[in-house]
């Protein structure tokens, strides 16, 4: 999962660029990058760790340009060097610039091809510059003097097409326009907005609504699935839904992954999450524990706490206080790492926990690591009894689409029973929400679901899961 930003108008973008970065930065820590467009040539600066860190030292007029894409990276597969950092660019056809949110699950295929067939060198181990090289190549046998929009929707559906998995993609095509196009499963969000000024319209596309409210920009929709759209080089906007299958957005942007005040599909993030918490009555209940207060793990379980406090009308309260300083201990890249960050980042608070009956609740438990930590820190603390809920069911399969969970003896659920789980943390009940409760909640609304049920909407084979558990293991160990 990352986070891409593209904005196109008629003044200079840089700063709006990194500015934006800094309001998905949850997204990805792992690197950054920007790339404008301007004076015919394509201006770039990327590199390893948070927006701050890498343009702190940039002078921003070498950015200047009235056209960017901007990137945050939370390397799910491959490498976390600055050689994978995006944005990425090709120099022909026009000269092509591309960011992706997602993950392809056919690379290995893909990389073969291009480098066999189309005599393309695939350098990195990011899926973007797969993206990027199927873009390029097919658009490259067209009539590059005639080029015009029913070719670059032609070549949007053969990405489409021969590129497997979950992306959202935000391209400029030099001298031809400004393009964003999604899966035909539409699994990761895009969204775009715009602003009106003095000199024409700035559009803008990017991974969540949050970043509109920081720049100033009006929410206008999210793209759909298999949808592309284009803004031509006079600023006129065109769409079409291309190739397209049955939408599964992926639920687990409710669950944790986007801020809390960003909107997908008009569902704002907080609203779900206290609907989700409410949600976890009946299963609380139907466990017979009965806590004295309930906390939550923050940041992002804050609502699904508060929801659930809210139904069972018991005392919510924060029980554990957080160095806002320390990064998201989901996305570290391994187990000592998270395990680091989970004591540097929280700390029970032991007036409010001590000898009381908790509900801890979280957004899910996914390895275990973080959750047995939390346990074992209230206990510590004085806590009598320590009850784990978990907001969403049983992660007991890979995503395969850009989360880091992508190998299946890492995850806690798909090796243990309920009861072998609360053993494994220390805690006294292990509580979850069902898969059928939440797709209750999500009845009106298509999503992927495949973490939890194992139905991939895109469809796996054994070869694929093995070549992407292959992979991640590969990445763990650089």
């Amino acid at each position: 999962m990352c986070g891409i930003l593209g904005i196109c108008g008629f003044e200079d973008v840089s700063s709006e660029l990194v500015n934006g970065l800094i309001s998905i930065q949850h997204r990805g820590q792992d690197a950054a990058g920007v790339l404008t467009y301007s004076d015919g040539r394509f201006r770039m600066h990327k590199g390893t760790g948070l927006v701050s860190q890498v343009f702190r030292k940039v002078d921003m007029s070498v950015l200047e340009g009235n056209i960017g894409l901007g990137h945050v990276r939370y390397a799910t597969i491959g490498s976390t060097e600055a050689i994978d950092a995006q944005p990425f660019a090709v120099n022909y056809p026009y000269g092509i610039a591309m960011v992706h949110n997602g993950n392809v699950i056919n690379f290995v295929k893909l990389r073969k091809v291009l480098n066999d067939v189309y005599h393309r060198m695939v350098e990195t181990s990011n899926d973007v510059e797969l993206l990027l090289y199927t873009f390029a190549t097919y658009l490259q046998e067209k009539n590059l003097s005639h080029i015009g929009i029913e070719d670059l929707y032609e070549t949007v559906e053969f990405v489409q097409q021969t590129v497997k998995g979950a992306y959202s993609c935000i391209t400029y095509i030099k001298g031809k326009g400004f393009l964003a196009f999604t899966d035909p499963y539409g699994i990761r969000p895009l969204m775009m907005g715009r602003k009106i000024t003095d000199k024409g319209t700035k559009y803008i596309f990017t991974s969540e609504t949050a970043v509109f409210d920081y720049l100033g920009y009006d929410y206008v929709r999210d793209l759909e699935a298999g949808e592309a759209v284009f803004i031509d080089m006079d600023n006129k906007l065109h769409s079409r839904l291309l190739k397209r299958k049955k939408e599964a957005f992926c639920v687990f942007e409710y669950i944790y992954f986007a801020r809390e005040d960003s909107v997908f599909r008009q569902r704002l993030v907080a609203s779900e999450r206290v609907r989700m918490g409410k949600a976890l009555k009946e299963r609380v209940e139907e466990s017979g524990v009965k806590p004295d207060i309930i906390i939550d793990v923050p940041n992002s379980a804050y609502f699904f706490a508060s929801g659930l406090a809210e139904a069972m009308d018991v005392p919510y309260r924060r029980g554990l206080a957080k160095n806002r300083f320390v990064g998201r201990s989901f996305i570290t890249p391994n187990a000592e790492l998270r395990k680091r960050v989970v004591r540097q980042k929280l700390n029970p608070i032991r007036d409010i926990i001590k000898d009381k009956k908790i509900a801890v609740v979280d957004d899910s438990i996914v390895r275990g690591t973080t959750s047995r930590h939390i346990v074992h820190m209230l206990k510590e603390y004085g806590a009598k009894e320590v009850y784990f809920t978990s907001a969403s069911p049983p992660v007991k399969y890979p995503c395969i689409y850009g989360i880091d969970m992508s190998v299946k003896k890492e995850l806690i659920a798909a090796n243990c029973t309920i009861d072998e789980i609360a053993e494994s943390l220390g805690c006294e009940k292990v509580i979850y929400q069902t898969l059928e409760g939440l797709r209750e909640l999500y009845k009106d609304l298509p999503i992927c679901d495949a973490c939890f049920s194992g139905e991939y909407p895109t469809g796996i084979t054994k070869e694929i899961l093995a070549e992407i558990e292959s992979e991640k293991l590969k990445s763990d160990r650089v």
